[in-house]
């Protein structure tokens, strides 16, 4: 099991072209930990307006009648990929991974491969 400083550490270092990583609680909004970003990226803004994303995503399965869980959601931007992973474990309940790519130098399948794995061993 690692630690948020550790699974954070793991994505940015184990991820070509990530940009920044975030865990936060969906429930509040906050980041419970923060790692990259810069003057163009605010993590903590992000991870806010991220929750935002999950609620929507959220209700709008409700309202079609979908069943399963979501697994991570992703947007796209001209020169960024911006994943979000939903958080399954025990002890993560109620938590996302959010990782920030650079579009240009970044694999999208590798990038959600290792983010499943870090999710995995997340432990709060």
């Amino acid at each position: 099991m690692a630690s948020v400083e550790v699974s954070l550490k793991e994505l940015m270092t184990a991820v070509e072209g990530s940009v920044g990583a975030a865990v936060v609680d969906y429930s509040s909004g906050m980041a419970l930990g923060t790692l990259g970003g810069g003057a163009d990226l605010d993590l903590m803004v992000a991870a806010a307006g991220n929750t935002d994303v999950i609620r929507a995503e959220v209700r709008a399965m409700e309202q079609v009648g979908l069943g399963g869980q979501i697994e991570d959601i992703l947007i796209t931007l001209g020169h960024q990929y911006h994943l979000i992973r939903l958080v399954t474990g025990r002890d993560g309940n109620g938590l996302f991974l959010y990782l920030v790519l650079d579009r240009a130098r970044s694999n999208l399948a590798m990038a959600r491969h290792q983010l499943k794995n870090v999710e995995q061993q997340l432990a709060v």
